[in-house]
């Protein structure tokens, strides 16, 4: 007998393929999503099912509403309570940011990171471009293309167009500077940077029009 056999080898199964980076974060951010949502319904679920639906202050056709909104909110909750309170106005930024650009994509019936990323392919390279000097010249450009009329917008910009839905819904930030309030709609950048696309996530047919 070889004296390296291991006769619990194969038990458990072989030896899990090594995963791209770009795959293992996927995995664990959006793959686990379904699992956080089963943790999360046994957190609450049926406590708030419970008080809309015994509830006869709530129209019955306002209680589908009720359930959405309260479980959003609570869902909301939970992340700024996990949030390290040194990050927390960042990240919600992003989150209200990307939120204001799902309205907009919802508006008008586009999808604004699709149009961004199909732009970029057409920036052209020059010959002997080091591949520096390009990357350099995308970003620039993608800086620029927020700020650029777009005619799937009626010649609205995708900043202005996103911040002022963001106004709507009260979703500015505002700080106090110099004794006056300045408005922070949020950053771009947090979000248009995305390698992804919307048709990985399938729940963005709700608000996207791919």
């Amino acid at each position: 007998m070889n004296d390296d056999f291991d006769p619990n080898a194969g038990l458990f199964g072989g030896d899990e393929p090594q995963k791209d980076p770009i795959e293992e974060h996927m995995e664990y951010t959006f793959g686990k999503n379904p699992n956080r949502t089963s943790a999360i319904s046994d957190i609450f679920a049926a406590e708030m099912l419970e008080t809309i639906e015994n509830d006869e202050t709530i129209p019955a056709e306002a209680k589908p509403q009720m359930i959405f909104k309260m479980t959003a909110n609570s869902v909301l909750d939970m992340i700024m309570e996990s949030l390290d309170p040194d990050t927390r106005e960042d990240v919600v930024g992003c989150l209200d940011s990307f939120i204001g650009m799902c309205i907009v994509n919802k508006k008008f019936q586009v999808d604004i990171l699709g149009e961004l990323r199909k732009a970029l392919t057409e920036v052209p390279r020059e010959k002997g471009e080091s591949d520096d000097d390009f990357e350099r010249k995308l970003s620039d450009f993608e800086d620029a293309w927020w700020s650029i009329p777009q005619p799937l917008l009626n010649q609205r910009n995708p900043n202005d167009a996103i911040q002022e839905e963001m106004r709507r819904y009260g979703l500015e930030r505002c700080r106090k500077e110099d004794g006056r309030l300045h408005l922070h709609p949020g950053s771009s950048w947090c979000w248009a940077n995305t390698p992804w696309s919307s048709a990985s996530r399938p729940w963005c047919w709700l608000w996207t029009a791919g």
